[in-house]
Parts: structure tokens; C-alpha cells; sequence
């Protein structure tokens, strides 16, 4: 096993990493802006360097500098985390050629799928079901038109590149097709550096539900069951939980069977995701695939028993998976919530210092948590400060297990998504399982909340 990783990512997801680390005897090498210095992760880390000013720009995107650490302190190996660099083809070339291991797959396999026009053509070479759509880049707003007349109303607008939300708008006529096309290739050239867009059909109400593969280098790909992650807010999600209380086992193992046939076919080695839409007579279509580890991946750790970290760090020391799909069974039900320093109505940031926090504890409670009483919040970076997961044998006791926890939730001095989370958990149409996409919309209403004028 590796005797140093660094960890190329900061907060929670960089403590998650270390914790596993140090069960395994690794040493860890942290990376922190000027920003981040006081950070929890900061402090736990073997050992700990700032590589540049806050702006991500300066520093948790700069893989000179990132680079540079790893080189002096005698890392083997790389762990990206999720979001920033983890999946960067370029970054994932570069830490190859620098005779270091990246945790994850290999840089052509993220270039691949980090195009979603590219990611279709593959999905749909294999026979994994692709939304009616377009395969092709878009040259303009005439062709956009003429292809969503094809189509026909309404449909989904989207960056090839990226994620996220960005580049990514439902347009239900032509006028504002043509009012929205530009602005978002520019968005997206803006952020990703690729203005390159493409039109699918849109599936109205659908579920979003995704499966976790693990794939070693010796060609064993098992699936680790399926999430459902339909509460979203602004296309990126807030609740997620495993199983999916909506698809039949039919549905299940069929979907299983597609992300392990998808993974076989692009030569896919370590943890990822193969995300799906479903719609309500249960067909399901393909939607991207996340080339790292997800932010939701605790839910499916509670439910299987294993420590995806772990086997992230085996497989990317080339060990052979000691698993099988048949060994793995299915224990239980867990729902993870992720709380935001941001305002519960507007979902605008809510960066400050945090003068109380006092975390929930019990039975089947995990908290991973990037903060603590005196931390500050800055502006600099995702408002995601910690995620809450629950466990429980049945999905109607974790749903009470999280509503209680949530209530018992501490944290003064900033605002947090905590009321609307409570809000959602607390709905009989999330109690009852059938979620889709557009449950904040259709039934998170804040004039009815429990949030505070």
C-alpha cells in the first residue's frame, strides 16, 4: 500500500480522505489556500502546505503548484476528492507523467466522459438507453433551432462540458431558444473552457438515480447498489439516499447490469457513477457519468458495509477486488442531507464566523463535517460546510431518525439550508418515497415553512 497520498481537495471530502488514510497506516499530504489555513483538514493532515491565494484559480486549481507538494514531500500518490481537479483530464495526464499514481481512472477515460456528446455516442454504442437527442456539437441558433423543432417542445439545452447546472437551461419554444442559446454557450466557454452544445428531448418529472460502480485493473467491475438523488435545488442535489424507494428490482438489476456493461466498455478502473433519469413507467436513460468519487457516496458506505475510500486506495495500487457482485448485500436504508451556509429561501451564500455548533449524535447518526465553533465560512468556495447521514433498518425509521437529527442541529452565527432540509424531510410526498426532480419546486413552499421571517 502507499506510504504518503496528498490529497488534492480541501474541507470535508479532504478529512473523509485522511480518516481512511490513517486506518490504513498512509500518511497524508495536505493542500490549502491562504484561505483555508485554519481549516480542520489543515490540522489533521500529516503534513500541510499553502499553495496560493483564496480564488480556486490560485490555488486548488493550480496543478503546478499542486504538483510542486507532492514532488517535495515524496507522495506516491494523488487523491482528488470530488469537484476542482478531480475531473480534469489534464490534471489526471500530468500526475501521470510525473511518475505518480492518480486515484482514479485513467486521464483518456476522464476526457471521454467529461464530454457528455462524447459520453453518449459511447452509452449508445453499448446499448445503455440515451434520451432522443443529438450526438453532434450544435454550430448555432438557426441549426439549435431546426433541431428542436425536430424534436418538438420542450427540451433540454445543454453545455457538452462540465456540470453542475451550468450551460444547462429548459427551453419550451423557439423564442426562448434563441434567447437562451448564446448566453449559456457563453457560460459555458466561460467556466469549462468549451462552448460546445447539444439538445436532448425533455423527460418531464423525472427521477434522477445513479449507480456505484468499483472496477479494478484486472478487469472485475461490481456494482454497489443505486442511489436516488432527486431533491435538488438549482439542478444540483441537497437529499440523497440508498436504495432508491421508487424502482422496482427489476428495474434495479437491469440499471446494475447497464453501468457495469458501460464501465466493461470503456475500460473503466476504480470508483464512479453512472447517473440516470427514470421516468415514471420506470424506463430509464442514460445521463452522465461522474469519473470520481460523489459527494453522496456515505450513504451507499452505510448501506454495504464497505469504505469506498478504501477501495479507491486499493484498486489505484493495482490489488485485485476481493468482492464480487454476489457477496455484496444489502443492509438496510440511509438518507444524507447536505447543509449549505446559504440562505434557506434564496439559496444565496452565507459566509461568516460560526459562534455555535453542536452536531446531533445517536444511533446510526454520521456527521462529515468541514467546520467547527469558530470557523469561518469565506466566500471563496462551495457552501457546502457538512453532510448529514442517517441509517436505519427500514426507510420510515431513517426518515424519522433524520428529522429528529436535523431538529437537534446546532449551528449559530451564519444562516444554513437546515430549515428547508427539514421542510423536505418532513413532507408526506418525500416520506412516501415517490420523488422527482422537481419536488423543490412543485412542493417546497417557504411562505409554508418553518423558516423564520
Amino acid at each position: 500500500m502507499f506510504k504518503k497520498v496528498l490529497i488534492a481537495n480541501r474541507a470535508e471530502i479532504a478529512r473523509r480522505i485522511i480518516r481512511t488514510c490513517e486506518k490504513l497506516g498512509i500518511e497524508t499530504v495536505a493542500v490549502y489556500s491562504e484561505a483555508d489555513e485554519n481549516s480542520l483538514y489543515v490540522k489533521e493532515a500529516t503534513e500541510s502546505y499553502c499553495i496560493g491565494k483564496p480564488p480556486v484559480s490560485h490555488s486548488y486549481l493550480n496543478i503546478e503548484a499542486i504538483l510542486d507538494v507532492a514532488k517535495k514531500t515524496g507522495a506516491e500518490a494523488i487523491h482528488p476528492g470530488y469537484g476542482l481537479l478531480s475531473e480534469n483530464a489534464t490534471f489526471a495526464k500530468q500526475v501521470e507523467e510525473a511518475g505518480l499514481i492518480f486515484i482514479g481512472p485513467k486521464s483518456e477515460v476522464i476526457e471521454a466522459m467529461g464530454s457528455k456528446l462524447e459520453a453518449r455516442r459511447t452509452m449508445a454504442a453499448v446499448g445503455v438507453p440515451i434520451v432522443q437527442g443529438v450526438n453532434e456539437p450544435i454550430a448555432d441558433t438557426d441549426e439549435a433551432a431546426k433541431i428542436a423543432h425536430e424534436i418538438g417542445y420542450p427540451v433540454m439545452l445543454k453545455a457538452s462540458a462540465g456540470g453542475g447546472g451550468i450551460g444547462m437551461q429548459l427551453v419550451r419554444d423557439e423564442v426562448e431558444l434563441r434567447n437562451a442559446f448564446e448566453g449559456n454557450q457563453k457560460r459555458a466557454q466561460s467556466f469549462f473552457g468549451d462552448g460546445t452544445m447539444f439538445i436532448e428531448k425533455f423527460i418531464a418529472d423525472p427521477h434522477h438515480v445513479e449507480v456505484q460502480i468499483l472496477a479494478d485493473h484486472y478487469g472485475h467491475i461490481i456494482p454497489v447498489f443505486e442511489r436516488e438523488c432527486s431533491i435538488q435545488r438549482r439542478n444540483q442535489k441537497v437529499v440523497e439516499e440508498a436504495p432508491s424507494p421508487f424502482i422496482s428490482q427489476e428495474t434495479r438489476e437491469k440499471m446494475l447490469d447497464a453501468a457495469v456493461n458501460a464501465a466493461k466498455t470503456i475500460g473503466y478502473t476504480n470508483a464512479g457513477t453512472i447517473e440516470f433519469l427514470v421516468d415514471g413507467a420506470q424506463n430509464f436513460y442514460f445521463l452522465e457519468m461522474n469519473t470520481r468519487l460523489q459527494v453522496e457516496h456515505p450513504v451507499t458506505e452505510e448501506i454495504s458495509g464497505l469504505d469506498l475510500v478504501e477501495e479507491q486506495l486499493k484498486i489505484a495500487n493495482d490489488e485485485i477486488l476481493t468482492i464480487t457482485r454476489q457477496d455484496l448485500k444489502r443492509n438496510g436504508h440511509a438518507i444524507e442531507v447536505r447543509i449549505y451556509a446559504e440562505h434557506p429561501v434564496t439559496f444565496f451564500p452565507s459566509p461568516g464566523k460560526i459562534t455555535k455548533l453542536v452536531l446531533p449524535t445517536g444511533d446510526g447518526i454520521r456527521h462529515e463535517v468541514a467546520v467547527e465553533t469558530g470557523s469561518v465560512v469565506t466566500p471563496f468556495y462551495d457552501p457546502m460546510i457538512a453532510k448529514l447521514i442517517v441509517w436505519a433498518p427500514t426507510r420510515k425509521e431513517a426518515c424519522e431518525r433524520l428529522i429528529d437529527a436535523l431538529s437537534n442541529y446546532v449551528i449559530e452565527g451564519i444562516q444554513t439550508n437546515i430549515p428547508m432540509l427539514l421542510d423536505v424531510v418532513k413532507h408526506e410526498q418525500f416520506k412516501s418515497g415517490v420523488t422527482t426532480t422537481k419536488f423543490v419546486e412543485q412542493f417546497y413552499i417557504p411562505k409554508n415553512s418553518t423558516i423564520s421571517k
